[in-house]
Order: structure tokens, then C-alpha cells, then sequence
């Protein structure tokens, strides 16, 4: 009897323990991989299902949603400004993006082009997908100068530049078109969402639920992957343009922003900017009265052309005075590569289902990334 009791209660302390370690695993595993939502989570590791979990878009009924043609939960589209002689770059992207997401959820694609694509251009585009893609030509006005600018003034700029970049006239048309066009072409009218991809970028990691539905979802207006300093010679004067738009309209500046991630306590521009080669935003934001009037002020002062304002830290700087920190979200999870710069989630080498090496991907460790964390 006296041994039957005994075995009772020891039985009853293994299972204690057992469910002691059984939870202090469970909290190491979700504390290890809090940053972490695609293929790194202990949701994916148990159980896949990240695209069924509500707070990552997930939740919507049926697959033909996610057809070709079909209608899908979120107007929105993968958007790229790319050249005739950037097929092939644009074909790796793409090969990328259909393996690691698109084959299973076929958001259309949006091609856009100061100058008719070739026939060979897009056949080897629509070789790679499913799903619709469009080819778009710039609109007039809004690849060029405006009539405002001294071209004069600008191209001994041009000429006298010494940071990358600083002798292309039409990376500046680029910045400008980025900055204030994109998301009026008429083939993003209809968008509610878009994500901009580049030629010659990678994707590290598998993307198992709808980034366009997560933001959605969870009413983020901007999404971001890497956040560098920008190079000061090319922005010598936007911080002070943009300190000068405030002061002249006040009643555009909502309460709660986080322009703390831009400007530093003693009022200097840190510099931040989120890399725009890869964001997913809200169309509503760009096409916002606050957005819009930001974007001519900067337009009207000819920083695109007398320095080489790019469209990233003027994204940035916008999102910093008109939104709230909890209307941004940073894809952590997406491991990305644009040339110079990568992002690589942690724990990639060993788990998950990203390929590629945090060492080599260090952008969560940028200055900036830091600093988008600490702020409130």
C-alpha cells in the first residue's frame, strides 16, 4: 500500500516537472522567435498555419480567392519601375517571388516604364506567373523636369557631385516619379494596397500569409524591411525644407507621430529613412491631403534636382510627421537582399525556412532599426 502511494506521488512529480519544462520551452521558443513571423515562429514549427492565424491576415474563407483570376481579399498588386534592359534582373526577382509567396496567393503584377516595353520584355515576364500582369508607360509630366526648375542650375550639380548617383539626371526623374506619381498611374487607380519590388533583389525566406491582408487586418498603413542612414550630401537642405513646410502648415501635423525617429532631441535630422526598394504601404496614406501637400512643397523647392533628394528618406519623413508608430509595421520576418544591404531574420542558419546568413544580413542591427524600436 505504502509503495502503491509512493509511485502515485512520484508519477505526480514527473508530471509536474514535465509540464514545467514543457512550459519553459514553449516560452524560450516564443521568446526566441518574437521577432520572427514567417517559417521562425513556434506557431509554424508546430502546427504551419500562420495563413489561418487572424492576426496575420489569415481567417478568409475558400481557396479560389487566391485563383489567377480570381477576386482576391485585398485590391492590391506587386508593383515595380523597371527598364526594357532590365529583363533578366527582373525575371530573378520575379522566379524569387513566385517560389518564396506568389505561386500560392497570385497578386497581380504592375510594370511600369518611361518607354513602351518590348514584346520580349514581357513575354519573359509573363513566362514566370500565373497571375495578370499589366505594362504601363510614365504619364507626361511625370517623368522630366518641371517647368519650375533651372535645368542650368541643376546640371552643374550634376556635374559636380561626388556621391553615387550624383551624376544621373534620370535617377533623379526616378526619385521624383517615386516620390509623387507612382500611386497616381492609372493602373494602380483601382489599388487599395501595393508592394514595390525592384529587379535584382532576393527573398530569403518562405512567405506563408498575405502581407497586403495582415496590413489590412491589423490597420498598418506602412510596411517596411531595412533602415539605413541616408548619405548627407544628397540631402542637405530637406530636413530644413521639410522643418520650414511644418511651420507653414501646423494644422497638418497630427499630435501623436513619431517624429522622434527622424529628429533628434536637439532638433537635428538623424538621417533615418526606411529603404523603399522594398515597403508595402496603404495607398490611402500617399493619396492623403497631408501626403500630397508634403510632396508638392518639396516638389516646388527643386531639392530633386538641385541636390538628389531620393523618394526613401522623403517616404520616411512623411510617415514620421503624419502617422503613428502603431500604423507602421517592420517585416522582420521577410528575409530581403537589395544590392549593398540585406536583412536576414535570426536563426536562419539553423531553422525555418529563410536560407541565408544573419552575419551577412545584419540590417536588424542598424542604427535606425534600433532606434524605430526604442521610440513610443
Amino acid at each position: 500500500m505504502l509503495a502503491s502511494r509512493r509511485l502515485v506521488a512520484l508519477a505526480k512529480f514527473l508530471a509536474i516537472i514535465g509540464a514545467f519544462v514543457l512550459f519553459l520551452h514553449v516560452g524560450v521558443e516564443m521568446y526566441a522567435s518574437r521577432h520572427n513571423t514567417t517559417g521562425q515562429s513556434i506557431y509554424d514549427k508546430w502546427t504551419n498555419a500562420l495563413s489561418r492565424e487572424k492576426a496575420y491576415g489569415g481567417g478568409a474563407t475558400g481557396e479560389n480567392q487566391y485563383a489567377p483570376e480570381g477576386t482576391k481579399p485585398v485590391k492590391a498588386a506587386l508593383v515595380a519601375l523597371v527598364r526594357n534592359q532590365e529583363l533578366y534582373g527582373m525575371r530573378k526577382t520575379i522566379r524569387e517571388l513566385e517560389d518564396r509567396w506568389n505561386h500560392k496567393y497570385n497578386y497581380p503584377y504592375i510594370l511600369l516604364n518611361d518607354k513602351p516595353f518590348s514584346e520580349k520584355f514581357k513575354q519573359g515576364i509573363q513566362d514566370l506567373t500565373k497571375a495578370k500582369v499589366e505594362f504601363g508607360v510614365l504619364e507626361p509630366g511625370t517623368w522630366g523636369y518641371p517647368e519650375w526648375v533651372d535645368q542650368i542650375k541643376a546640371k552643374e550639380e550634376r556635374d559636380n557631385a561626388n556621391y553615387i548617383k550624383g551624376h544621373s539626371e534620370s535617377y533623379r526623374f526616378m526619385c521624383r516619379f517615386q516620390s509623387g506619381f507612382v500611386y497616381k498611374h492609372p493602373l494602380l487607380k483601382d489599388l487599395d494596397y501595393y508592394w514595390r519590388i525592384e529587379p535584382d533583389v532576393h527573398y530569403f525566406c518562405d512567405i506563408d500569409y498575405d502581407p497586403f491582408l495582415f496590413m489590412k487586418t491589423n490597420g498598418f498603413k506602412y510596411g517596411w524591411n531595412i533602415a539605413p542612414t541616408e548619405y548627407e550630401p544628397t540631402v542637405r537642405t530637406l530636413w530644413n525644407t521639410t522643418e520650414n513646410f511644418m511651420r507653414e502648415n501646423p494644422e497638418l501635423i497630427p499630435q501623436h507621430n513619431m517624429l522622434d525617429w527622424v529628429r533628434r532631441s536637439d532638433g537635428t535630422y538623424t538621417k533615418c529613412h526606411f529603404w523603399s526598394n522594398f515597403e508595402i504601404v496603404d495607398l490611402s496614406f500617399y493619396r492623403s491631403k497631408e501626403y500630397e501637400a508634403y510632396f508638392e512643397y518639396l516638389d516646388r523647392s527643386g531639392g530633386f534636382f538641385y541636390e538628389r533628394w531620393g523618394d526613401a528618406p522623403i517616404h520616411s519623413i512623411a510617415v514620421s510627421m503624419f502617422l503613428k508608430k502603431s500604423q507602421v509595421h517592420y517585416f522582420d520576418d521577410i528575409g530581403y537582399y537589395h544590392p549593398a544591404m540585406a536583412h536576414c531574420p535570426a536563426g536562419s542558419k539553423e531553422r525555418g525556412k529563410c536560407i541565408c546568413d544573419p552575419n551577412e544580413g545584419g540590417a536588424d542591427n542598424f542604427m535606425c532599426a534600433k532606434r524605430f524600436r526604442q521610440i513610443s
